[in-house]
């Protein structure tokens, strides 16, 4: 009889787990944004051009270097930062001067933002500034996107075409 009851012990104990596990499983609900939301993403890897320019060597400076190592130009190898911001309905939510990234600063940059926007219309406009100029951009685009509700958007940079892409 003690089997019996220790059989039966069990199968609740096994069934009161299993029921506790699947109640967790779908309560309490949690949401990794608002119902009503979307997410915007600016993110992209871009190299802007060489801090200075190339310069060529004179035949002296090549015969003073090792064999293995003579090369006609020298050039730098650190890249400029760049500087990159996102208006959404002529709101600055995001400005950063993003330096190069690698020991020697010859790798590109990097930007990766989220931003949480209620479901709607917004005018966004994306601008890059990759080159030595103090002012203005080199690279822009405006468009008016419309957010559904767990809608993801992407901006990210193409430098192949020189452009933003929303996708």
């Amino acid at each position: 009889m003690s089997g019996v009851l220790r059989t039966a012990g069990q199968f609740v104990a096994i069934v009161a787990l299993f029921a506790g596990v699947a109640m967790l499983s779908s309560w309490p609900r949690w949401r990794q944004i608002p119902q009503d939301s979307g997410v915007m993403m600016l993110t992209f890897v871009h190299g802007a051009d060489r801090k200075g320019e190339c310069r060529r060597l004179s035949p002296e400076e090549i015969a003073k270097l090792p064999p293995n190592m003579r090369r006609v130009q020298d050039c730098p190898r650190i890249r400029r930062s760049i500087y990159v911001e996102l208006d959404v309905d002529g709101r600055n939510v995001y400005r950063a001067d993003l330096p190069p990234t690698g020991i020697a600063g010859d790798g590109p940059s990097r930007v990766y933002q989220r931003f949480v926007l209620r479901a709607g219309k917004y005018d966004v406009a994306v601008r890059m500034r990759d080159t030595a100029r103090a002012d203005g951009f080199d690279h822009e685009r405006k468009e008016t996107v419309a957010f559904a509700p767990s809608q993801l958007l992407v901006i990210d940079y193409r430098p192949e075409n020189g452009e933003f892409i929303f996708r």
